[in-house]
């Protein structure tokens, strides 16, 4: 297939560098196109950005010039690392201009006629994608990706729902620093400390998995039938979100039971063939310490979610601990992800 042309928008803050890092050698997308704020503008890319992947800044990109955000880029999809507020008039913005945007940003999550989207989970809610071009006159689109605490939470339960139903979920979280962004959080008020309370992070967590965990109907959207209650606390960890969550069903499995759904879970054959799908999107160990940030965060290019300490708990029915990597899996890989799915049922040609 021919090379998709795409832009980055917020190219210089932490989540849009992953997205140049996982678009370097991608077999389907080509980055012509960078963004960022008006102070970067017309400047070269390895000159105002402050490089943070490990990884070396992909030669490719070194001397693009960045434009401002407004700019009309030379490109077929953009990938929006923008902040909520800048994101949501720029992003009707290219989607009326008949771009292509696959959004990190929770600016448009919730909207009724714009999918929120994980491959595994939904992928047949792409189909919301014509309902904005004849309620909103949009010649491109606008899809976005789960919050990271919400995506790995959906994903882990997604094989329960389908197997045994949901009735409640509690999740309480310990979210890595990176999740903030750089600088992020202060040194003197993480180390040596848990910091209870990650703003938005808690709505997030409860409302966006019942979008996504729910029956598409009629190009109609409406939230799954079940409740989440959600706690959530930044930690001193680098990278990888942990979450520990407690499951009440419809149908109380045997903990056996519950494994096997969890390791026979993949999702629809035709995202088991993009290039960024891990061959086992849950993985389950089992081991009594796991799952562990420094350990596992980095399974299957970061694209895999484990979810370990399968065991029955007493106030609920089942109790388990889940970890994502946050800019991967629950970030910019995501929304990759999310871009692969629309070439492959040919959303983007």
């Amino acid at each position: 297939m021919n090379e998709v042309t795409v832009g980055v928008l917020g190219a210089t803050v932490t989540v849009g560098q992953r997205f140049i890092q996982l678009l370097a050698d991608h077999p389907w997308f080509k980055v012509t196109a960078l963004a960022a704020s008006d102070r970067s503008a017309g400047q070269r890319y390895a000159d105002i950005c402050h490089w943070l992947p490990s990884k070396p800044m992909p030669e490719g990109v070194r001397d693009v010039i960045v434009r401002p955000t407004e700019h009309d880029p030379d490109c077929q999809l953009v990938f929006s690392a923008l902040p909520s507020g800048l994101a949501l008039p720029v992003e009707q913005y290219f989607a009326r201009a008949g771009y292509e945007v696959c959004s990190n940003a929770a600016a448009h999550r919730m909207d009724t006629d714009v999918p929120l989207l994980i491959p595994e989970v939904n992928a047949n809610h792409t189909a919301l994608i014509d309902v904005p071009r004849h309620r909103r006159g949009w010649r491109g689109f606008i899809v976005t990706s789960a919050n990271c605490s919400a995506t790995q939470l959906t994903l882990a339960v997604k094989p329960w729902q389908d197997a045994f139903g949901l009735c409640k979920v509690s999740v309480v979280t310990t979210q890595a620093v990176s999740g903030a962004g750089y600088p992020g959080v202060a040194a003197m008020d993480i180390l040596d400390n848990v910091i209870p309370f990650v703003s938005g992070e808690e709505d997030k967590a409860e409302r966006e998995p019942l979008r996504l965990l729910v029956t598409l109907q009629d190009a109609q959207v409406a939230n799954a039938p079940f409740v989440i209650s959600a706690q959530c606390n930044r930690a001193p960890i680098r990278d990888g979100h942990t979450e520990y969550i407690s499951v009440e069903f419809e149908r109380k499995p045997e903990i056996g039971e519950a494994m096997a759904a969890l390791e026979g879970f993949h999702g629809p054959p035709k995202v088991a063939n993009l290039p960024n799908s891990p061959t086992q999107p849950i993985c389950v160990q089992k081991e009594p310490d796991r799952a562990q940030p420094i350990r596992d965060r980095d399974a299957q290019k970061g694209m895999s979610v484990s979810v370990d300490r399968v065991r029955p708990c007493p106030v609920f029915d089942v109790k388990v601990a889940v970890l994502g990597h946050n800019t991967l899996r629950g970030a910019a890989g995501g929304s990759i992800h999310n871009a692969e799915l629309l070439v492959a049922q040919q959303w983007v040609t």
